[in-house]
């Protein structure tokens, strides 16, 4: 057996270990089942102009992007994005919301809307911070 250690790991090779870990993970967890959640607003052209991107599973609403077109934001698209995916979420049973967020993001936004920073990570990935938030639906 050798380690070899790959600058450029094939995408394969990055597939077949998120499945090992996958496949590892629903067999020892205590939910059967994560879906996909998403909301968007269009324009009248058709164009997503921002939207939201989480996954639900047991209590909890996992939130791994919100995004605003900069035309709109300051116009609480954001806010409403927000409230729709939380209340989505709600409606799948879901008691908690996590995410996180870095420090040139949005952090001020979710503080506004009853977020609580459970942890920082500092340093990230250099002189800036990534910061973990939970919030009670």
């Amino acid at each position: 057996m050798n380690i070899e250690i790959l600058d450029n790991p094939d995408q394969a090779l990055i597939d077949f270990l998120d499945g090992k870990i996958a496949e590892f993970n629903w067999a020892n967890w205590e939910v059967s089942e994560r879906l996909p959640l998403a909301v968007q607003i269009r324009n009248d052209l058709g164009d997503v102009v921002a939207g939201a991107y989480a996954r639900t599973f047991g209590n909890w609403l996992l939130l791994s992007t919100l995004w605003v077109s900069s035309e709109l934001r300051g116009k609480d698209k954001g806010s409403e994005v927000l409230q729709a995916i939380e209340q989505a979420g709600k409606e799948r049973g879901c008691k908690k919301c996590l995410l996180d967020t870095l420090n040139f993001q949005a952090m001020p936004f979710y503080l506004k809307h009853g977020y609580v920073t459970q942890w920082v990570q500092e340093n990230y990935p250099e002189t800036g911070c990534k910061y973990f938030m939970v919030k009670e639906l």
